[in-house]
């Protein structure tokens, strides 16, 4: 049987009704007193770092995850991670760049439910996910939910209540879980060749800012003293306004000239950017060296900018980073 090393950092799926909502309350050994046909397939060690609803959970847990698999990883076939929903897709995303090539499963899960209710979602997650890190043609790392493997790099939670929460972005899922059975949809592990490499470093001096009808470019002047790099969630395909008074290509320039990164996203989910579209984004990417989502989740793109900044700071082998395809992230370059 393979030995899984379950790792517990609160969640939903580990929380307790208080009298001032929900909170993380349930261990990891308690965890799984609720799953005991997981012992029928795989051996299981507990830890638990720290307890959090995964509102608070940011860049430094994710080196603390990171580090602590390193430590651990010659000692087991898999892990899985027991996090909450509302930021699993950035951990999921933040931890594939941590950890690179990576040939045992890395598997985040959690629940919209707690697993000490009658009727839950995290029972079913939570020995899915275990069933999974056993499997023997599992690597990388991934979201299992809702009977979904996901790409860590392709999720975002697009539900806020319901059991099928998460969806994978401009990409197939990797395998479906059915009456314990797993179905691959992409068998890809013997591709993975490259040696392991474990990152120790990200830069969180990040921002993504979201545009709205009438933003005006000057906010971007307030922001280059406390950001090394912006992610601008345009509208469409992706593109910058322009009301007369060229603040937006005043502020690029600035950030640009200063040697900040700043990467051009999209509002719509699904597809993906193409600046070279309208002139709107054409005209700022003739003129700027602007970095471009393209097919990345905005989950993706923040990580992964913070990951790049934390390795490097000359801006050309910051683009050959960015647009270095990493855990399925981009296809479209």
């Amino acid at each position: 049987m393979k030995k899984i090393l379950l790792i517990a950092t609160g969640g939903t799926i580990a929380s307790k009704y208080t009298q001032e909502g929900l909170s993380p309350q349930i261990s990891a050994e308690e965890l799984l007193k609720y799953i005991p046909a997981a012992r029928e397939f795989c051996t299981i060690d507990t830890v638990q770092p720290f307890s959090l609803d995964s509102t608070n959970v940011r860049a430094a847990h994710w080196l603390q995850l990171a580090q602590l698999i390193e430590k651990k990883y010659e000692f087991y076939d898999g892990f899985v991670i027991c996090h909450g929903t509302d930021t699993m897709a950035y951990t999921a995303a933040a931890l594939s760049y941590l950890i690179q090539n990576n040939r045992r499963p890395i598997v985040i899960t959690g629940a919209q439910k707690p697993i000490d209710l009658a009727i839950t979602d995290a029972r079913s997650n939570l020995l899915d996910s275990l069933r999974f890190a056993s499997h023997d043609r599992a690597h990388g790392v991934s979201i299992v939910f809702g009977g979904k493997v996901i790409a860590g790099t392709r999720a975002k939670k697009e539900f806020s209540k319901s059991y099928n929460a998460f969806s994978s972005i401009n990409y197939p899922d990797i395998a479906s879980i059915h009456d314990n059975r797993i179905i691959f949809y992409i068998d890809d592990k013997d591709h993975n060749t490259h040696p392991l490499v474990f990152y120790h470093q990200m830069n969180t001096n990040i921002f993504l800012m979201k545009l709205i009808p009438g933003t005006d470019g000057r906010i971007l002047d307030t922001l280059a003293a406390s950001y090394d790099g912006l992610i601008i969630e345009s509208f469409g395909v992706g593109g910058l306004p322009n009301y007369g008074n060229d603040s937006f290509l005043n502020a690029l320039s600035d950030w640009i000239s200063a040697g900040k990164l700043v990467c051009m996203a999209t509002q719509v989910t699904h597809e993906g950017s193409d600046m070279e579209v309208y002139q709107v984004g054409k005209v700022i990417k003739e003129k700027f060296p602007v970095l471009e989502s393209y097919d990345m989740t905005l989950e993706a793109s923040v990580t992964k900018m913070m990951w790049v900044l934390g390795q490097t700071q000359d801006i050309e082998e910051c683009r050959k980073l960015f647009y270095k395809t990493i855990n399925h992230d981009m296809l479209f370059v």
